[in-house]
């Protein structure tokens, strides 16, 4: 059995790397470094080392974001995301990678470098009111959504017994990229960041650039064979894993029979990964 499973465990994990560095570019795994904003026994660590549930987080995560005007008409007017679009999530994935494994050093240039391109990001929205994306509220919703999401998909696929206090650990150790960026507010527990959400629904909105969005981001085709079981699976427990709310914003809908099947689906996917990175 050993024999057997020693390639098909090499050619899931190449395609599953694959799928987050461009070799075009000449990226490689980031090399995880005890030196880095937070460090081998922080729950970032934990939370952030596990590629299903961070998938099934990032689903939920970006279609949150996109219900904020602001945060939309940025990549809607300055991005080329529907040529790209798995180009702009692998990006997005490369930065949580650096901020949360890579040297101080290396996270530091990445946020950097987002910074920069953040400088470069304005404009009106339909309803003529300015935007930018170094605006410290439409950062703080970019910020808490993806928390959020990330944490909610590691409770949900990972570890559903993880404490309260860790739960708020995580909150406080990411805070450190939002403040960062220039987020504000910026939740450091739990119950802040439900009260941020709370307090930002009322300036959401749902249009025909929202679904357009959602709908490149949600038939993303898988850049690999094999990997597409994995996106077709996390993309379906990213929709699941939205808040009622934001399902209802969107038109999407999980029939209530399949969502066992959805999740224990995706809990299989998440113990295959880790079986092939183990």
């Amino acid at each position: 059995m050993a024999v057997l499973s020693r390639p098909l465990k090499q050619l899931l994990a190449g395609q599953v790397v694959a799928m987050f560095n461009d070799k075009a570019r000449g990226e490689a795994p980031v090399v995880r470094r005890p030196d880095g904003l937070f460090g081998p026994r922080s729950v970032a660590w934990r939370v952030h080392g596990d590629v299903t549930s961070m998938m099934v987080g990032g689903i939920a995560g970006l279609l949150l974001q996109m219900l904020h005007p602001a945060v939309l008409a940025g990549v809607w007017d300055h991005s080329n995301f529907r040529a790209d679009m798995h180009g702009r999530l692998r990006r997005t994935a490369r930065f949580i990678a650096l901020t949360t494994y890579g040297s101080r050093d290396e996270a530091e240039a990445v946020m950097a470098r987002v910074q920069a391109i953040h400088a470069r990001v304005s404009g009106v929205l339909q309803d003529g009111t300015p935007y930018s994306a170094n605006d410290p509220a439409a950062l703080a919703w970019v910020h808490v959504t993806e928390a959020k999401s990330f944490l909610a998909a590691w409770r949900r696929y990972a570890e559903p017994g993880i404490s309260l206090a860790d739960q708020n650990r995580y909150f406080a150790e990411m805070a450190q990229v939002a403040r960062a960026l220039g987020a504000d507010p910026v939740p450091a527990s739990v119950a802040q960041a439900d009260r941020l959400i709370k307090a930002m629904r009322p300036s959401l909105k749902c249009d025909a650039r929202t679904r357009e969005v959602a709908r490149l981001v949600l038939k993303q085709p898988a850049s690999m064979v094999l990997a597409e079981p994995l996106r077709a699976m996390t993309i379906h427990a990213g929709i699941d894993l939205l808040p009622y709310w934001a399902r209802q914003m969107h038109g999407l809908h999980t029939p209530l029979p399949t969502v066992p099947l959805v999740r224990a689906g995706t809990l299989g996917v998440a113990e295959l990964l880790r079986w092939t990175f183990r």
